[in-house]
C-alpha cells in the first residue's frame, strides 16, 4: 500500500498534492490572526495559484489585506516557492448535521379508532398499514 501511495503513479501524485495542501493550510492558519484561523481553508492548487476559502465575506476582506504578507511567508517554505498568488473564495462551510427527529405521539383512543377502521378494510396492504400505525400508540400498562 505504501508503494502505491508514494509511487510515481496518479495516486501517488494526488497524495503528495493533498499533503502539500494540508501543510499549506496549517502554515497559513498559523500566520493569520487567531480569530481568523478556524475560518481559513486551502481548497487546492492550480497553475501556480493556491485557492483560499473562507466561510464568510468578512474573513475574505481581511484575507485581501493579509495576502501580500501570506504569499511572501509561504514562498519561503520548502515546496511552495512556485506559488505565485492566491485565489480567494467565499464558500459557506457547514458541518453535516443529522435531521431533527420529530417525535409524534399517538393517543390510545386514536389507535383504537384506527384499529377498528383496519378491521373493516378489505385491502390487505391498507389493513396492514393501519395496524402498524395503530401499534405506535401510547398504551397504558
Amino acid at each position: 500500500m505504501s508503494r502505491l501511495l508514494e509511487g510515481h503513479g496518479e495516486l501517488g501524485s494526488l497524495m503528495r498534492m493533498a499533503s502539500l495542501i494540508e501543510r499549506a493550510q496549517g502554515y497559513l492558519r498559523n500566520q493569520v490572526p487567531e480569530e481568523m484561523r478556524d475560518h481559513l481553508f486551502v481548497g487546492g492548487y492550480h497553475q501556480g495559484r493556491l485557492s483560499l476559502i473562507t466561510d464568510r465575506a468578512v474573513w475574505l476582506t481581511r484575507l485581501r489585506y493579509e495576502q501580500p504578507h501570506l504569499l511572501q511567508r509561504l514562498q519561503q517554505l520548502p515546496g511552495f516557492e512556485s506559488v505565485t498568488g492566491f485565489t480567494l473564495k467565499v464558500r459557506p462551510v457547514r458541518p453535516a448535521r443529522p435531521p431533527l427527529r420529530q417525535v409524534r405521539h399517538l393517543p390510545e383512543k386514536a389507535a383504537d379508532e384506527i384499529s377498528s377502521c383496519a378491521a373493516d378494510v378489505d385491502d390487505p396492504g391498507l389493513k396492514g398499514a393501519l395496524e402498524r400505525l395503530a401499534a405506535h400508540a401510547e398504551r397504558q400498562p
